[in-house]
């Protein structure tokens, strides 16, 4: 799905990011400060090449901790450079200052009471470098963010959010719908969307019913799809007993991969008005994250003006509260467009959301934007929940 911009009728800046380590800078605000006492230590780490996960677990082997007992408030991707937080028990700060290890680097180490959660931030810092942009690109860029700034960031979890294939959200449709020869079809995915060659030559054989010749070529970093169809062919027709060989985190990334498009295709459809409350919206309070039912749109109008509050968008699931009027109605449209309904998502286990309002905008802080060697310089802050990429696209187009 190709999102639409806010800022349609202002020219983008081109260019490229994450050219190199250093054109991407993430670092997490934090909550609350770690008290200086407890039998936790929160150690600020800076991370290169490494996904959050990947460094817990090298922490952990060389700290003999439990990985599972470590908190982070936070995923961060891989590529680039990023600092978090993360909570490490049984240990004493002088030894987490002591580690060394290839990709990491601790910053600080101070003790306290709890373990760290997810979502137990404020929000996030950026530094991006763009690179190769064209004319222009320091006025382009403060156009847009002037935009940006008074309506607020287009809360769209876009591409990163759905795979490298962007299959993860018709992955998990499939799944709420109980296809499952439609969920492994989905998950194998398409040629046309992978480069290495054997992979694609696997995925045209798994297509034809040649599911040994799509094992031999597959290649070994697929691990899942290589499971999936091991199982195949040790019974083949259970399409069911496939799905269980994927890991339960992979089968709730599908899932809420799920709620996520249908949240976006909300979004798309509100992208003209989503600054402003409509009669029936669920409105989302900025300063504490409580949702209302607003009914009256003129006593609305100024708190969103000055965004205090935003409408919000669907996150599918069971205890989610639920729009009235016209906004209902397409929200409802766009669910039922997709082949699902609300009962879809009260199924058992990982199947089985809860579910929550979203905000349709964010809003964008501490803006900065220069031109050095070379490259456009973007400095800004966004809450908890979103994404640098989101202000990217409308800067870049």
């Amino acid at each position: 799905m190709k999102h639409p911009y806010l800022t349609a009728g202002l020219p983008g800046t081109g260019g490229i990011f994450k050219a190199s380590a250093e054109d991407f800078e993430v670092t997490e605000l934090p909550l609350y400060e770690a008290s200086g006492s407890g039998e936790h230590v929160y150690a600020l780490i800076e991370k290169r090449g490494l996904t959050t996960l990947e460094m817990l677990r090298r922490i952990s082997r060389v700290l003999g901790v439990s990985e599972r007992d470590m908190g982070y408030a936070g995923m961060k991707d891989a590529r680039g450079i990023t600092r978090q937080t993360v909570s490490i028990p049984g240990v004493t700060p002088e030894q987490v200052e002591a580690v060394e290890i290839s990709g990491i680097k601790v910053i600080s180490a101070v003790r306290h009471a709890n373990k760290l959660r997810l979502g137990h931030l404020a929000g996030n810092s950026f530094r991006i470098r763009v690179r190769d942009v064209s004319a222009n690109p320091v006025e382009k860029a403060n156009a847009v963010f002037s935009v940006l700034c008074r309506r607020g960031v287009p809360n769209f979890f876009g591409e990163q959010r759905y795979g490298s294939q962007g299959n993860s959200a018709d992955i998990g449709v499939r799944l709420l719908q109980g296809d499952f020869e439609g969920a492994v079809t989905a998950l194998i995915g398409s040629p046309e969307l992978v480069q290495d060659e054997r992979w694609q030559k696997a995925i045209v054989a798994f297509q034809a019913g040649m599911f040994t010749e799509a094992l031999e070529i597959l290649p070994s970093h697929c691990r899942t799809e290589r499971e999936v169809i091991h199982s195949l062919l040790r019974k083949p027709g259970d399409w069911q007993r496939a799905v269980k060989t994927v890991h339960p985190r992979l089968i709730s990334l599908y899932v809420s991969a799920a709620q996520s498009s249908l949240f976006d295709k909300v979004l798309a459809a509100r992208i003209d008005y989503l600054d402003s409350i409509e009669s029936g919206d669920i409105a989302f309070k900025h300063v504490n994250g409580a949702c209302f039912l607003a009914l009256d749109q003129d006593e609305a109008a100024p708190r969103a003006a000055s965004f205090e509050i935003s409408p919000t968008g669907p996150m599918i699931g069971s205890k989610m509260l639920l729009p009235q009027g016209s906004v209902a109605m397409v929200e409802a449209g766009i669910l039922e467009g997709s082949g699902l309904s609300p009962e879809t998502f009260n199924g058992e286990g990982r199947y089985r959301l809860s579910g929550e309002r979203r905000p349709l905008r964010i809003p964008l802080k501490e803006v900065s934007v220069a031109f050095e060697d070379g490259a456009l310089l973007l400095e800004f802050t966004l809450p908890k929940g979103s994404y640098a990429t989101s202000v990217l696209r409308e800067v870049m187009k």
